[in-house]
């Protein structure tokens, strides 16, 4: 049943994702998407990987209009994809790595030793070990970690990580704990090559000023006899989802009656942000001129982006299998079942709703209609679209929902095989003669 916007006071305000070019060209094919959909048999994300490779040089162009030495290690657990670490190692990125497998699958694409940070807390001997033999920057999170690093004698690189001021999180080392590690660390048996932190939110202020203080303290380093040339400031660049206009009117009259049985958030992410990715850097090394202060001392800034590298850079993709028609105060809306559950979109799985609005396709004429999206399994909490969505006709079985721009954390960052479904596979595009594309599965 369709319904009019005037008609229709419990749909939520729309929330059109920003789309690139390959995706307007995958939308607008009248087969690819059905032919992919009908060969994968269930759900399947969409990864075009020349748009890593773009978001790659837009930070490597604001570390070179600053002057400053910069190194980009993208944060691998955002996305398990092979693709996407090749496409780092095609276009002079490093991968920030968490565990040996992680280790492993980025080397295996391309990814050299040398261009690996290795993070993580109370890491095991063996990736310790790894770490070292491939020449790896590894970043110490507390003293007895850097004491087994040492024992290894294994000449090593290493940073130290930095408990933020204030900060009650778990990782990183205290200012006694700093200096102890700087002043009893053996000369030439660890290379201590400066420090790294990571910060909650998305604040370039505070990034910029620890980084400061930081620059200080691989001054101090140095005069201790260690190289101390590498700030690491981590990742937390924020992603720009859908236009402002659109969050405004969003966030200034979200409520209950916009979502399936009356549900409430407490919060979510930010999907709409004015200084995203490379501009957030930009504003990180501007503030009280930090990029000179790097240029003066001969500091290296080393981040560790993840979602910002994967902006715009995949999709996914869920087949209709029922619709039902549901009332709210009185206005019917649609209740969409689909062939995969919210572990796809890990925003639920994290208390919280992915916004942008997917697409429906094919597209096709009708009457705009609200619509929620309900997941295969038989648990209740398991919504993809708590939120009603105002979708720009009524979806019938059959019918394809294209989440966009999920390649960051959301496509496979919580999935399992859950009522031992298969988990969905991905696909990535590659551009071919004539505006058309090729696909193969991803090799990860």
């Amino acid at each position: 049943m369709g319904l009019s916007p005037a008609a229709s006071p419990i749909a939520a305000a729309p929330l059109p994702a920003h789309r690139d070019d390959w995706e307007r060209r995958l939308l607008a094919d009248p087969n690819l998407l059905g032919d992919i959909a009908f060969a994968v048999g269930g759900p399947f994300h969409v990864m075009y990987p020349a748009r890593v490779g773009r978001n790659i040089a837009g930070f490597r162009e604001v570390f070179e209009r600053a002057g400053v030495d910069g190194a980009i290690y993208y944060g691998k657990k955002a996305n398990k994809a092979a693709c996407v670490a090749r496409a780092c190692a095609e276009h002079g990125a490093g991968a920030d790595v968490a565990s040996a497998g992680e280790l492993r699958a980025a080397l295996a694409q391309g990814v050299r030793g040398d261009e690996l940070m290795v993070t993580g807390p109370a890491k095991a001997d063996e990736l310790l070990w790894l770490s070292a033999r491939h020449g790896a920057l590894i970043a110490i999170d507390e003293p007895g970690e850097l004491e087994r690093l040492v024992a290894l004698r294994v000449p090593a690189r290493a940073l130290l990580r930095v408990l933020p001021p204030d900060s009650t999180s778990r990782f990183g080392m205290t200012e006694a704990e700093l200096d102890t590690a700087l002043r009893h660390t053996p000369l030439g048996s660890v290379r201590l090559e400066g420090f790294s932190f990571h910060l909650s939110g998305y604040d370039p202020i505070a990034r910029a000023e620890l980084a400061a203080a930081l620059v200080e303290r691989c001054r101090a380093a140095r005069a201790l006899g260690h190289p101390g040339g590498t700030v690491s400031i981590g990742g937390g660049f924020a992603v720009d989802y859908v236009p402002a206009e659109h969050w405004r009117a969003f966030a200034d009259h979200a409520g209950p009656h916009w979502f399936h049985a009356g549900k409430r958030f407490d919060d979510y992410y930010p999907y709409h942000c004015p200084a995203p990715g490379p501009a957030m850097l930009a504003a990180v090394l501007a503030h009280r001129d930090l990029a000179n202060r790097l240029r003066d001392n001969g500091i290296r800034l080393a981040i560790e982006p993840g979602r910002a590298l994967l902006d715009r850079a995949g999709s996914t993709v869920f087949t209709v299998r029922g619709a039902k028609t549901r009332t709210a105060h009185g206005h019917p809306y649609q209740l969409l079942t689909v062939d995969g559950t919210s572990l796809s979109l890990s925003e639920q799985w994290f208390a919280s709703e992915y916004l942008p609005d997917p697409v429906l396709w094919p597209p096709g004429s009708g009457t705009v209609t609200p619509a929620c999206v309900g997941a295969a399994s038989c648990l209740e909490s398991d919504m993809l679209s708590w939120r009603r969505i105002p979708l720009p006709r009524a979806a019938a079985p059959g019918d394809l929902l294209v989440y966009p721009n999920t390649a960051g954390y959301q496509m496979d960052s919580n999935e399992s095989a859950f009522h031992q479904l298969p988990i969905p596979p991905k696909v990535v595009l590659h551009d071919a003669p004539g505006e058309r594309f090729r696909w193969t599965l991803d090799a990860g």
